[in-house]
């Protein structure tokens, strides 16, 4: 599979560089407040990941062809290392890079994902899946709309704006998707699962989890601590999966402590 050109923002142009890497349903649009944080110490590149926001469309996608993706960016413009950190599917993208291209990566964050397989216990995607799939975009007349019909899938009003902040309006009426629904739906099992090594990333790691999500559960730690012997765990109390955008500050601290020490 073959890498793409992502599409990004940049913040800033001191100090060491930065990427970070959105989750699934997500854009570098989510990261603004942090990035504009981060900008004020380090060069932040902001990524689309493949099928989302403004980057390709392409027919599926997995960590190791997501990691290469950003290989190339890495590449492109022309950055022999960085910090890097990713929050969920971003995360594991991140871990992938790092696990494949350790000489690419300085200090990595991983927000609430954990480096296993989610099986199918998990049941909240396949639901947002449904609603998703449900809506038929050419034909809302507002977000208003969207939003009504997609509550019957996705209880919380935050996780819906998130999800419909993908509709964009279209010149001939209604909406589109900037996402790839449909691979990504397709791409789902790929996912869920972990990511790939022949050995361990010995740089230093930093995991943040929320204690309210269980992406990251006790008995993932021995997992943590095979691939990443030097990783670290943090928790943001009263925090969900979302904890960058529910607890933004003190995400932000933690962050910026680990990559200044």
């Amino acid at each position: 599979m073959s890498s793409v050109a992502l599409n990004f923002k940049k913040y800033g142009s001191c100090g060491e560089p930065l990427i970070i890497i959105h989750g699934l349903f997500g854009s570098h649009s989510n990261w603004a407040w942090h990035c504009r944080k981060f900008a004020e110490h380090y060069t932040v590149f902001a990524l689309d990941m493949r099928n989302h926001g403004a980057s390709p469309h392409v027919p599926s996608m997995d960590y190791a062809a997501m990691a290469d993706d950003v290989v190339r960016f890495m590449s492109e413009q022309e950055l022999d290392h960085a910090h890097v950190l990713g929050h969920s599917m971003g995360g594991k993208v991140a871990m992938q890079l790092a696990l494949s291209n350790p000489s690419l990566v300085d200090r990595l964050i991983v927000a609430d994902v954990a480096p296993v397989q989610y099986g199918g216990e998990r049941g909240e995607h396949d639901e947002i899946f449904e609603g998703l799939c449900a809506l038929q975009p050419e034909s809302l007349e507002s977000r208003n709309q969207a939003d009504q019909q997609l509550a019957e899938w996705v209880e919380d009003e935050i996780v819906r704006q998130f999800l419909l902040s993908n509709l964009v309006r279209r010149e001939a009426g209604g909406f589109q998707w900037r996402i790839n629904l449909s691979v990504l739906k397709e791409s789902y099992p790929a996912l869920r699962d972990r990511p790939s090594a022949e050995g361990p990333f010995e740089g230093p790691v930093l995991f943040i989890r929320g204690d309210l999500s269980d992406y990251i559960k006790p008995e993932h730690k021995e997992a943590i601590l095979k691939l990443f012997p030097k990783a670290t765990v943090k928790t943001i109390m009263q925090t969900g999966h979302w904890l960058h955008a529910e607890k933004p500050e003190t995400f932000h601290r933690l962050a910026a402590d680990f990559l200044g020490d």
